[in-house]
């Protein structure tokens, strides 16, 4: 299975991803809803019985970051009470425009944050368990092979990466703006 998400997508697209665990075999379907406005018109449509959510936002594009809100309040307006993880991808590229620092909106809303890398595959598991967790009601679920993940397109700088975390930990620390929205200053 391979993901690659070079252009916007139109609709929705539905890609089956297998992970195998310790409790069994797990299938998600995973349905890349448009992400940008002139291609949502049906997003809520496809919201419909969805068990468990994952947010994505570009890391290097603000616009993605400051739509996190709108997608939420959508999101959880059609399914009450499912796990939503929230994930800022391409943490592999250098031209970081939402520092970690401004990533406020998981701590406002209680949701489970995740940094990944569709194409190095950095951290690109982690959402996954941790919503087969919530689903399974079994904090001891984990998975027993690697995910059936596509070779990394790009290898990620570790040094940067490992800076990131340390600044997601202090940021982590540091009180929440007043403000009810993630604005950039």
């Amino acid at each position: 299975m391979s993901f690659c998400f070079l252009a916007a997508t139109i609709g929705v697209e539905v890609h089956p991803l297998d992970f195998f665990t310790n409790c069994g075999k797990i299938r998600f379907y995973c349905w890349d809803t448009a992400g940008q406005e002139k291609f949502g018109g049906l997003r809520d449509g496809y919201y419909i019985h969805g068990q468990c959510a994952i947010i994505m936002f570009d890391v290097t594009a603000r616009l993605t970051y400051k739509n996190v809100p709108t997608w939420h309040r959508d999101l959880c307006r059609v399914c009450e009470n499912i796990p939503i993880v929230l994930c800022g991808n391409k943490v592999d590229v250098k031209n970081r425009q939402v520092k970690a620092k401004q990533v406020t909106f998981h701590r406002k809303k209680n949701l489970q944050y995740y940094e990944i890398s569709a194409k190095s595959n950095y951290n690109f598991e982690k959402p996954f368990l941790y919503l087969a967790r919530k689903l399974a009601g079994d904090q001891n679920l984990h998975f027993v092979e690697s995910p059936a993940l596509a070779p990394p397109e790009v290898h990620i700088d570790h040094a940067a990466q490992q800076q990131n975390e340390a600044d997601l930990i202090a940021a982590a620390s540091q009180p929440l703006p007043d403000d009810d929205d993630d604005a950039f200053e």
